[in-house]
């Protein structure tokens, strides 16, 4: 095949392919509860809690010194919902991808899709740690691109709490595991050094509510009953 006629179908392949990934929100973001409104901004540099934060930050530092929970707040820096399916299914108990447990994926998708934090980093633009200190972290490949992307509240933990959440719906027998590695992957941020505690647990309190209002979407009800289904019958074999 002459190279002219090739790119146009690489084109057109990796179209389809975007398109076939697009994912719907359950409900528009000025539907969710707003952080804005129900919670505080980030500590004042003045302040006792911001005193917290660099504390905090200086433990993390410290645990760097822990070759294996050095690896495991790198391994957790990962955002895309197919690689952390893929390390969640060990606490889940179950494998969980889109070819395994495609409900579960669904419903995965489309609350992280629902549930976001931009809104709130792009309103308060809260300077990260890493950059205030001009000290280095454990992810240095990521420190440019972030460098500019407000801090509060961690997307990342935004992520790996929903993760959580919906698992424990479906598994309710897994919920301490589950939850103790989304605890872990919160605190992964505050020792990679990407963010700040207050940060990680603003995080926690956002996707609370918003996983709350989830609830009273049908869409996200049938989804959630699905993956159940799928989850109960997997577990079975």
């Amino acid at each position: 095949m002459p190279r002219f006629r090739i790119i146009p179908l690489i084109l057109v392949l990796v179209l389809a392919f975007a398109q076939a990934k697009d994912v719907k929100p359950y409900v528009d973001i000025d539907k969710m509860p707003d952080a804005l409104v129900f919670y505080p901004p980030p500590p004042d540099t003045a302040s006792a809690q911001f005193k917290y934060d660099v504390s905090q930050y200086m433990w993390g530092k410290s645990m760097r010194a822990d070759s294996a929970r050095a690896a495991l707040a790198i391994a957790q820096a990962v955002s895309d919902p197919a690689s952390m399916a893929k390390m969640f299914s060990e606490p889940f108990g179950m494998e969980i991808s889109a070819k395994k447990t495609p409900a579960i994926m669904n419903v995965l998708e489309r609350s992280i899709q629902t549930i976001k934090s931009s809104k709130f980093k792009k309103h308060y633009m809260r300077r990260r740690p890493y950059d205030r200190f001009n000290e280095p972290t454990l992810i240095p490949e990521e420190e440019d691109k972030l460098r500019n992307n407000g801090s509060y509240p961690s997307g990342h933990t935004v992520r790996a709490w929903t993760f959580a959440l919906v698992l424990v719906e479906i598994n309710p027998d897994a919920a301490d595991a589950v939850l103790k590695y989304a605890y872990e992957w919160g605190q992964s941020r505050v020792i990679a050094g990407f963010h700040w505690q207050s940060d990680v647990d603003a995080s926690k309190v956002i996707v609370s509510a918003a996983f709350a209002r989830l609830h009273a979407e049908p869409a996200f009800t049938a989804d959630m009953q699905k993956a159940r289904a799928e989850f109960k019958k997997l577990r079975t074999k």
